[in-house]
């Protein structure tokens, strides 16, 4: 009875490492699922705004003069967006 245990602890654990993918997804989906070409859409606005709010942010009370080179081209990036 104990090796019937043992063999089918087994092919469980054999069975789990070659499906370790699927059973990753079915249980722990991935964060950003977009269902719709709009969910899409308003999750790439609202990460376009997060980003400028920051840069923005961080300009603080010197104004434009506070961003790196690299900051003001993204900022600059963003805004014709």
């Amino acid at each position: 009875m104990s090796e019937i245990l043992i063999l089918g602890i087994i092919i469980i654990a054999v069975l789990a490492f070659f499906n370790r993918e699927w059973i990753k997804n079915r249980f722990f989906p991935n964060e950003k699922r977009n269902y719709t070409i709009d969910d899409q859409f308003n999750s790439d606005k609202r990460d376009r705004e997060k980003e400028i709010d920051h840069l923005l942010s961080k300009m603080g009370k010197n104004g434009i003069n506070d961003l790196s080179a690299k900051d003001r081209k993204r900022l600059d990036e963003l805004s014709r967006k």
